[in-house]
């Protein structure tokens, strides 16, 4: 299911700003309706009258927004997918040397690799959870194993999405998509060695669910509008969200 994700991701061509609201209207649903609520049952206790699973969603937000300011990244939108799809490798074929931008690009690639990594981790978290539950139950095994495969989908869609906005190569993004459809297979098997401590799960969910919604939100919708502000990107966030509640609720 995590290749099939990645696979309708990039077959997408030039309807990319579609692809990308759509993937942010995903990660918007699988951090409200999935990553939180389930951090704040497993992390309920409280900070200084704030939920700590609440605050580790605030600190992964702004860990991310530190690293990217300081690292000062500035993309360059309008046909900056097409030349790193295409024109980059070709450049390299015929020894042009690399120009300035070469640190500022290697430093934007990284945070692509870090983000697709979050995921692939996110993927190892949901078998591990497939695991504890089946522990739990055979019934209690089988709901949430149906779950994971379905978010599986939007985890492939977003790792291979992420991964090529921040201008890594497609063999890289190919490379991060199989790690991530190999990582719920190895979750689960980790569970059957040990068990991590239901708060310490609920704190990293918080975290990661920061992580994901500044991605969203500051990253890949401003990158999705930027072209031309379009109706049809805002029908797919709004498609993408809905997506997520939908399965969420069968889950």
């Amino acid at each position: 299911m995590t290749l099939v994700g990645g696979f309708v991701a990039q077959r997408t061509g030039d309807r990319r700003h579609l692809v990308l609201g759509f993937a942010a209207g995903l990660m918007l649903g699988v951090v409200a309706f999935d990553l939180l609520p389930e951090a704040m049952e497993q992390a309920p206790q409280q900070v200084h009258g704030v939920p700590a699973a609440l605050l580790m969603f605030a600190a992964g937000f702004l860990a991310i927004h530190v690293v990217e300011r300081a690292v000062a990244i500035h993309r360059g939108h309008e046909g900056e997918y097409a030349a790193h799809s295409h024109g980059h490798s070709h450049s390299h074929a015929h020894g042009h040397a690399p120009g300035p931008g070469q640190g500022e690009r290697q430093r934007e690639q990284g945070v692509g690799i870090a983000a697709a990594s979050a995921l692939v981790l996110h993927s190892m978290m949901d078998g591990f959870a497939i695991g504890a539950a089946f522990q739990a139950g055979t019934t209690v095994g089988t709901v949430v194993a149906i779950a994971v495969v379905a978010h599986d989908f939007a985890d492939g869609f977003n790792t291979y999405t992420l991964t090529r906005l921040y201008g890594n190569n497609r063999r890289r993004a190919v490379t991060l998509l199989f790690a991530d459809a190999l990582a719920p297979v190895t979750g689960a098997g980790i569970t059957l060695l040990f068990t991590i401590p239901e708060q310490l799960l609920g704190l990293y969910l918080g975290f990661f669910g920061g992580f994901l919604m500044y991605l969203a939100t500051a990253d890949i919708l401003p990158e999705a509008h930027s072209p031309h502000p379009s109706k049809g990107t805002l029908a797919c966030t709004l498609l993408g969200v809905g997506f997520m509640w939908l399965v969420v609720g069968l889950a």
